[in-house]
């Protein structure tokens, strides 16, 4: 019988967000996986005070804990950290979610009954029918799309929603993409594992998700991160590790 499923929850600068976000899910993944789940925090020594929420919150309730990092390297990095933890502790299906509400934590149980039947990964679209974004302006909609696209068309994948970032792993597939080799550190991490979940011939899913902008906080997204992403995907292909 698979492991339970673990949610990765990378965190920087999300003091308003983080209780509210691990209450939420929590509530969810007792529903879906009342056999057992866990939270893992990943805070990049958050300067607001996230990690000290985090602590708190790991004392108050057994299924979730914080792994402290001293560095702020960027999503792939705090991720790749996350998902070791994960197998590590006998994780089945592992999680990657946003903590600032712009992926609905109820979707969650929709991801896991998805990688419990037919797929491998279950990845959270905004855009195939049913799925879309709201308070975007017509600029992050365009960049969101064209990334997306841009990705689909080098590679050569049918995936639509390549930079998505709410996804459900099993754990098999964490474990045959060779994680530490890895390059990308910021919006191209979404592409790579994608691209090498399915060079691996594992099957991914598209679930229609609506996202919706954060409400608390700001965006980590920028220039470099977004220019990134657009040297290293064709670098990408051909090599799955």
């Amino acid at each position: 019988m698979p492991g339970p499923p673990w949610l990765i929850l990378p965190t920087y600068d999300e003091a308003e967000n983080i209780e509210a976000i691990v209450a939420a899910a929590l509530a969810v993944l007792r529903d879906a996986a009342p056999e057992g789940h866990r939270i893992l925090i990943v805070d990049d020594d958050s300067p607001d005070g996230t990690g000290r929420i985090a602590d708190r919150l790991a004392a108050e309730h057994e299924q979730v804990e914080v792994l402290h990092r001293r560095l702020r390297e960027g999503l792939g990095p705090a991720y790749l950290a996350g998902f070791a933890r994960a197998l590590e502790g006998g994780a089945g299906y592992v999680f990657e979610m946003d903590a600032d509400f712009s992926h609905d934590p109820a979707d969650l149980a929709r991801l896991l009954e998805c990688v419990r039947g037919d797929a491998d990964v279950a990845l959270g679209s905004r855009y195939v029918d049913g799925g879309g974004v709201e308070d975007w302006g017509l600029v992050r909609r365009i960049v969101s799309r064209g990334g997306s696209w841009y990705a689909r068309r080098v590679l050569g994948l049918g995936v639509r929603d390549l930079t998505g970032g709410f996804k459900c792993f099993r754990r098999e597939v964490l474990e045959e993409i060779d994680l530490p080799t890895v390059r990308s550190r910021g919006y191209a991490f979404q592409v790579e594992l994608t691209y090498r979940a399915v060079r691996r011939g594992f099957r991914v899913r598209e679930v229609p998700i609506r996202f919706r902008d954060r409400l608390h906080g700001r965006s980590k997204m920028s220039t470099r991160i977004a220019l990134e992403a657009m040297w290293l995907v064709p670098r990408l292909r051909g090599h799955d590790g």
